[in-house]
């Protein structure tokens, strides 16, 4: 297991999707994300400080990673490659995925046991601004930004500043989510290596866009981003606005953000279409077959794979009356397997995303038992869901509905949590075997039994 790049955050979401996928295919759980476990104690504890000093702490750990905006010129993008050569295990697989990030695609991977190559991810640069100055962030970003882009011409540059659920971490740092247009010689090499002609190559792509002000040829400006806050509240305000500018005390009673020009991929999800060419041209060369999931948001995917799981499990005989409700970067496709888990993953932990999982409930045959991994952030953001609003939805089992190390009275400010759910997860005493992955043919019998899901689509394409 290789460390990431020094430049890239360990709390992104495209960071610990890989992380939690490789250590899936090397056997092994991902516990307390990916951290040392004897940050455990420590961060169990925290709960125990006033909620600023907890504040002050996220924000340092988060500034502890950060870059320094003079060292972008000396950072060589395609290192990601490099470290994931090693995270992964050294071995042949059958397939292998590459695109946007989905907490849902990290248990579709498992399934599949196939390494996903991220097509985005983010690095946190060393500046400060007050969060509600998206206009003063875009400016002091605009120098950085293009000596990041002269560094790396296989890269675009998606400048994300979002004052309403990173409304402590803007503080520190700026949001520089980067994506690559092209394979590179270091994803291409990892394929070339890991996949054989006649694998199948995943191309997750996600729809999701945002309207965003173009700074260069390879480089936009993202006000706002995927939340509780609809994409109109950030351009133009509204009374949840006000009242959260309110209650932090901002000078501010909406975002005056610069005007918008330009229809982008969306900074963290969003799939950038020109790396498809690329990776039809290397599937053409080695004679892969390609097949693109295609969905709207990071979350769409999830019902699919929820859905695939309790299909899996039925097939082996075993239980599937578990629902384990997974967010953003918390994912551990191994316990899942383990307990018997179907897992579904919400992108956020705002009102979207528990309005997703309440839909899906509605749609299902009802679970004995839910178990809910919630995201801490740290912020009483415009679309947070209440406790009790959680509460509602554990209420839904028919059996047992708890947390997963989470104290609810606590939310959005239990950063314990974080050294808390594996063990949590470990607490559930059902036990059974990893199997091995679903093939391509299995995967197509699931398809075509259960198939379609809204906002979604599986095609396979001709190289």
């Amino acid at each position: 297991m290789a460390s990431p790049p020094s430049f890239i955050a360990g709390f992104d979401s495209a960071t610990a999707m890989a992380e939690s996928t490789a250590a899936f295919l090397r056997g092994e759980d991902w516990p307390a994300l990916g951290n040392p476990q004897v940050l455990e104690p420590p961060v169990s504890a925290s709960n125990l400080l006033p909620r600023k000093a907890r504040e002050k702490i996220f924000i340092t750990s988060g500034a502890l990673e950060t870059i320094s905006p003079r060292k972008l010129g000396d950072v060589d993008l395609d290192e990601v490659g490099r470290w994931l050569q090693e995270e992964y295990p050294k071995r042949r697989f059958a397939s292998a995925a590459i695109g946007s990030s989905s907490g849902a695609g990290v248990y579709l991977h498992a399934a599949l046991g196939a390494p996903w190559l991220p097509q985005t991810v983010f690095l946190p640069v060393r500046q400060r601004v007050h969060p509600d100055d998206p206009t003063t962030a875009m400016e002091k970003g605009i120098e950085p930004g293009r000596v990041l882009m002269d560094a790396n011409p296989d890269w675009q540059l998606h400048h994300m500043h979002d004052a309403n659920q990173d409304r402590l971490m803007v503080r520190a740092l700026t949001y520089f989510r980067v994506k690559r247009r092209s394979l590179g010689p270091e994803y291409e090499r990892f394929l070339v290596d890991r996949l054989p002609p006649g694998g199948t190559l995943l191309l997750m792509e996600c729809r999701t866009s945002w309207n965003t002000t173009r700074i260069g040829e390879r480089h936009v400006f993202q006000h706002g981003a995927v939340g509780g806050a609809t994409e109109q509240e950030f351009h133009e305000g509204s009374e949840r606005v006000e009242d959260y500018l309110e209650r932090y005390d901002s000078p501010k009673r909406r975002w005056d953000g610069p005007e918008p020009d330009t229809i982008s991929p969306e900074a963290e999800w969003g799939f950038e279409e020109a790396l498809r060419d690329d990776v039809l041209r290397l599937a053409r060369e080695r004679r892969y077959r390609v097949r693109r999931i295609v969905f709207e948001g990071p979350d769409d995917l999830s019902p699919m794979v929820a859905d695939l799981y309790r299909w899996w499990y039925r097939r082996r005989r075993i239980p599937a009356n578990r629902l384990l409700i997974s967010s953003f970067v918390i994912n551990d496709p191994y316990w899942a397997l383990r307990t018997g888990s179907v897992p579904y993953w919400m992108r956020f932990n705002m009102q979207p995303s528990l309005d997703g999982v309440n839909a899906y409930l509605d749609e299902r045959e009802p679970f004995d038992d839910i178990h809910l991994a919630l995201f801490q952030h740290g912020v009483k953001a415009v679309g947070i869901p209440t406790p009790d609003d959680w509460r509602a939805l554990l209420a839904r089992a028919r059996r047992s509905g708890t947390t997963l190390g989470a104290d609810l009275d606590e939310f959005p400010y239990d950063f314990a949590q974080y050294a808390k759910y594996g063990d949590a997860l470990k607490a559930i005493p059902a036990r059974y075997p990893i199997p091995g992955p679903l093939s391509r043919e299995e995967f197509d019998e699931f398809l075509a039994e259960h198939g379609p899901w809204k906002s979604v689509e599986v095609e396979d394409v001709e190289p």
